[in-house]
């Protein structure tokens, strides 16, 4: 059974980080072709580099006797004997580079990459020598295994057999960032020098209906406003007058929380180390990326670095090193992530934490009364002047993954929460979130409203996870949004009232503005809109025609509160009220103005309405999936923002493209391309390519 399971992996190609195509900035010709597959071979697995090299085992270095075109299993580079590297064969007769296998058992790592297989004899590299290049120059195989074995062992702690080298107490050792960035061609600043306007945001209100008849007064009248950031393109713009301006994307911090307990064994491990290897290589050469890995305790595998090709390569090595075992400790996990935030030195412009999990805490939370906020260090749920503002996206995968914790994470954090029902889709789901995080247009987005009329006062905003605020008096409120994606939308409700006046044709409602940073320039810029007003004729005609969009957004929170009140009676052990919920809603919706013309996300949010109801058949369906179904959608309706979420009947789920962005589908394009596995996301790209409703 053994050898055909090593077989078996070597067919699919496990534990491996695939190179890609490095970023959206990186054209995929400037890949140096000798040192990389190419993407076309990547999809083969006759060239995945996994086949072992039948020799004795230790460390090898051969003359110019032959032209050996294997490649080493961790950095995926040539092994060519005679090219001035030594090569580790191991015991199980698999072969590396020794630098490379050095560096993976300096990260803890004592087994195989490839077969798991425990060696007795461990390549250790001591830290004043460079061995391959010592051995390069005079040392035969035999004189350099000897070396190799009266080398100490780094001093360090052990976990759970493993040798580690000590954390320091403070995480700020990340690599510096450079004074002031650079850009190609014309960019952002050249057009502010030379006063053109780059417009990032876009602003428009929809009141409920037109007109009000002059003698009647409105209660809960309500207003639509519409935000949206502009796009990003990555081609030539014909001028910077259009209405789509070029401008360089902001530079991102990154930090993934990874679980590597003993669930994680096996294919999930494999395949969240091959969409690590994505998302490592689809960073640019300013993002910066550190990955913790948690399993009874946690680890920073390394700080923040730059995923330069140094930088990636490093990132690569370290990946491939983790092995899983131990417990579930999110909590530990969490705060070291946050801890390398804390800590840094440099900050980028954007700042995310993504946290991967298929399993519940075992060591911090209290099951029978589970407090969440127990996950969270302080400094994220505290004072609220004070809070630490990074989101954590969270992903659940699997049946077993505590959605309720995940999910409540995100919420906290102002992250989103996604639910991979199967991890063959892991890389997808990643790749959908980073796309959004590599096209951050404006930062600090604050919507403002005032009232124009004394008459005229604000009872309600209704704004989803956004905080909130509507004055004592009802004159003005405000919504604070925080980041907004390239091309990414909200939308808000306000309810005011209109009173009765006797004379006059309109009346001013209100009037908007938003705040928010110019990532680039770091200026803060307000974008003002037009005085709303509002037709006050004699009379109006019994026809009222009511406005699509605001009807459309309407249904989106009513269907959001159905979903939260679904889930609290399922959570207190009445499936069938909590079906019947739903059920009610999906009648309402359908007797809509927007449901009844057709409109596209009505349609679809009905789909995942009934997609919830089949998900609450029985109370182990609940427990399985739905659960965590609901809870994605909660998710995704309530911050505006795609998500991930499990597998519908056909196998479609229109709302999350709704949300996507273009980065988010060209970064899920990359994605699919490199896989054959079956595509959670891909019937959404069809959609995503048609104009959004209106």
């Amino acid at each position: 059974m053994g050898t055909k399971w090593r077989r078996m992996k070597l067919a699919l190609g496990l534990n491996l980080c695939t190179y890609l195509p490095r970023t959206l900035e990186e054209s995929p010709t400037a890949l140096n072709s000798t040192e990389r597959l190419s993407d076309v071979a990547l999809l083969s697995p006759l060239n995945w580099p996994m086949t072992p090299t039948p020799s004795s085992h230790g460390l090898k270095f051969s003359r110019n006797s032959s032209k050996s075109s294997k490649s080493c299993s961790i950095c995926l580079k040539k092994m060519k004997e005679g090219g001035g590297h030594a090569i580790f064969t191991a015991e199980c007769s698999h072969s590396f580079h020794f630098h490379c296998i050095a560096s993976n058992v300096k990260h803890g790592n004592q087994v195989c990459p490839v077969c798991r297989a425990k060696w007795k004899e461990i390549p250790m590299q001591h830290p004043s020598f460079d061995l391959p290049y010592l051995f390069a120059r005079s040392y035969n195989n035999d004189a350099a295994i000897s070396l190799v074995h009266r080398l100490p062992r780094p001093r360090g702690v052990m976990n759970q057999g493993r040798v580690l080298a000590p954390e320091p107490s403070m995480f700020d050792d990340d690599e510096q960032l450079e004074q002031q960035l650079v850009f190609s061609g014309k960019s952002y600043s050249d057009a502010l020098e030379n006063n053109h306007s780059v417009r990032m945001m876009d602003l428009k209100i929809y009141p409920e209906v037109s007109s009000v008849p002059r003698a009647e007064s409105r209660e809960k009248f309500a207003v639509l406003v519409h935000l949206r950031a502009a796009a990003m393109v990555t081609g030539n713009a014909n001028s910077l007058n259009n209405q789509i301006s070029r401008y360089p994307r902001a530079p991102v911090d990154l930090v993934t929380v990874l679980d590597i307990s003993g669930s994680m064994a096996g294919t999930k491990l494999a395949l969240l180390k091959r969409a690590m290897g994505f998302v490592i290589q689809n960073l640019g050469s300013n993002d910066r990326l550190s990955v913790i890995a948690f399993s009874s305790t946690a680890r920073r595998l390394f700080p923040l670095t730059k995923m330069s090709d140094a930088g990636r390569q490093r990132a690569l090595q370290a990946v491939n090193s983790v092995v899983a075992n131990g417990g579930t400790n999110i909590a530990e996990g969490l705060r070291k992530g946050v801890k390398v935030m804390e800590d840094r030195r440099d900050k980028n412009p954007v700042a995310s934490i993504i946290l991967l999990s298929d399993g519940r805490d075992t060591y911090t939370m209290n099951q029978a009364e589970p407090n969440y906020k127990l996950l969270l260090p302080l400094s994220m749920h505290g004072c609220e002047s004070k809070r630490f503002q990074i989101p954590v996206h969270s992903f659940g995968f699997g049946s077993d993954h505590d959605s309720s914790l995940m999910h409540s994470v995100s919420e906290t954090s102002g992250g989103t929460f996604s639910f991979i029902e199967s991890e063959s889709v892991i890389q997808d789901a990643l790749a959908q979130c980073i796309g959004g995080l590599l096209s951050v247009a404006v930062q600090e987005l604050r919507l403002e409203i005032d009232g124009m009329c004394s008459d005229v006062h604000l009872s309600s905003i209704k704004a989803g996870s956004y905080a909130s605020l509507v004055t004592g008096d009802g004159r003005s409120g405000c919504v604070d949004i925080g980041d907004l994606y390239a091309d990414e939308e909200r939308d808000f409700l306000i309810s005011i009232n209109i009173p009765a006046q006797k004379d006059g044709n309109e009346t001013p409602l209100l009037k908007m503005r938003c705040v928010y940073k110019d990532l680039l320039t770091k200026e803060i810029v307000t974008l003002q809109s037009h005085v709303l007003n509002i037709q006050r004729p004699e009379t109006v005609g019994q026809e009222v025609v009511v406005s699509i969009e605001v009807d459309r957004q309407r249904n989106r929170f009513l269907a959001a509160e159905a979903m939260v009140n679904a889930r609290a009676l399922a959570e207190g052990e009445d499936l069938a009220a909590g079906v019947t919920v739903i059920q009610n809603f999906r009648l309402a919706l359908a007797e809509t103005v927007s449901a009844k013309s057709g409109d596209a996300f009505c349609v679809a949010l009905d789909k995942e309405l009934k997609e919830m109801q089949e998900r609450m058949a029985s109370k182990h369906v609940y427990e399985v999936s739905g659960r965590a179904y609901i809870l994605s959608g909660l998710s995704s309706h309530s911050w505006q923002r795609a998500t991930s979420r499990g597998e519908s009947g056909d196998g479609s789920s229109f709302v999350q493209a709704y949300y996507q962005t273009p980065s988010m589908v060209e970064m899920l394009h990359r994605s699919q391309a490199t896989s054959h596995h079956h595509r959670l996301i891909q019937p959404l790209l069809s959609f995503a390519s048609q104009p959004k409703p209106r």
